[in-house]
């Protein structure tokens, strides 16, 4: 079966040529998510706008508010570039809950459900941005 796109990171693969490919629309959209997720406004090349830019409120202070401006930003991006998504939940995942109370708690962690809409699917993604 031919593949839809590569798999990210590339890893060498000798089933679908010289990369390992991916080979399902869910799995290609759960990677461009977390992509555009990851990738900071910017960094992208002639498209300075694209991306969330989870790391950027890494050292950010730990509120409610904070959440709220993440879940927005996603809110945003998503319509702009991921239309066929619909986001239904973001949960944040707190230091306390993590079990790192009085400790060195600078991570970012959360839990996106998100529904494909052309393929009616339901899937969920989980993203954890460490200090280091």
């Amino acid at each position: 079966m031919a593949g839809l796109g590569p798999k990210l990171p590339l890893i060498l693969g000798t089933e679908d040529g010289t990369y390992q490919l991916i080979k399902t629309y869910k799995n290609l959209v759960s990677q461009n998510f977390k992509n555009l997720l990851l990738t900071s406004p910017g960094e992208r090349m002639m498209d300075p706008h694209f991306g969330v830019g989870i790391r950027n409120f890494l050292f950010e202070n730990d509120s409610e508010f904070l959440y709220s401006e993440i879940s927005s930003e996603i809110d945003i991006q998503v319509r702009k570039y991921m239309p066929f998504i619909i986001v239904t939940d973001v949960l944040f995942v707190t230091p306390e809950m993590a079990g790192f109370a009085g400790m060195d708690n600078n991570f970012l962690s959360m839990q996106i459900e998100y529904t494909i809409a052309p393929l009616n699917t339901i899937d969920n993604l989980e993203i954890t941005v460490p200090h280091n």
